[in-house]
């Protein structure tokens, strides 16, 4: 059976967003301004050690789609709300989903921290939450007398923002307020033979994707080769999303 899984090689990472870009392009999220992430494609950045020997790493992060996925467990609705699709993705039914959060406190992904950092792996849209942001119609200058604004920013764009049309039977390219909302896979683009956004964005190509249960697949190689890891195994949600290698360390090439 199909078991989709994406590879993050940490030696290749970056940090510089592109998939986040990518991801909140493609699924059009929320844009929040309290302060917490609202993307599916979240990144943590860490430095440890002492100088001069200290240690910096860029650590993306997103739904682990795990085989054994606290979330699917929590779902309290009949038929589920956050449920397992035949080829491994943790999906989610907007239409199902009463907003009561229990997949957001299950999951053990939701909850890293780094600095005081929470990640968005679940995010929940509530009231104040507004898929499309106003700024790029809004004609108001940000700094009067200083900027320009957010209408004439986007006017003079190559590419002005726009919402990304799609359709799913499960999950809207525009979400209600009030539901949990996450990462899917992109399974609409994957239904069509394409790959996720954030894999196609990724300009030093960090991410694969692919059939983890394919030995000739291609994330199936690497997770062999460089024995690759998930986040809290300790935990036992079997994640599909593996980590590889690491920026501070070359010597395998």
């Amino acid at each position: 059976m199909t078991q989709y899984a994406m590879v993050i090689d940490l030696q290749k990472c970056m940090g510089c967003g592109a998939c986040a870009l990518a991801c909140k392009t493609e699924n059009n999220t929320a844009n929040r301004h309290d302060g917490q992430a609202h993307n599916f494609a979240d990144y943590q950045h860490e430095t440890t050690g002492k100088f001069p020997k200290v240690k910096y790493q860029t650590r993306p992060v997103l739904c682990n789609h795990c085989s054994n996925a606290p979330c699917v467990k929590a779902c309290p609705v009949t038929p589920k709300a956050m449920y397992k699709t035949k080829d491994g993705i943790t999906m989610h039914n907007d239409e199902r989903c009463i907003g009561c959060r229990a997949c957001q406190e299950a999951c053990p992904y939701s909850k890293m921290e780094v600095k005081g950092t929470d990640t968005s792996v679940i995010s929940y849209t509530g009231d104040e939450g507004k898929p499309h942001d106003p700024f790029y119609t809004d004609k108001t200058e940000v700094i009067p007398g200083l900027t320009s604004s957010g209408a004439e920013i986007a006017a003079k764009s190559a590419m002005p923002p726009t919402k990304t049309n799609f359709s799913h039977p499960d999950y809207q390219d525009v979400r209600r307020s009030n539901i949990t909302e996450k990462c899917i896979f992109c399974e609409h683009r994957v239904k069509k033979g394409l790959e996720p956004n954030c894999v196609v964005a990724c300009p030093a190509r960090a991410r694969i994707f692919g059939d983890i249960n394919d030995k000739n697949s291609e994330v199936a190689m690497l997770v062999k080769k460089y024995k690759g890891k998930g986040l809290k195994p300790e935990k036992g949600t079997k994640p599909n999303v593996y980590y590889i290698r690491s920026y501070s360390n070359t010597a395998k090439k």
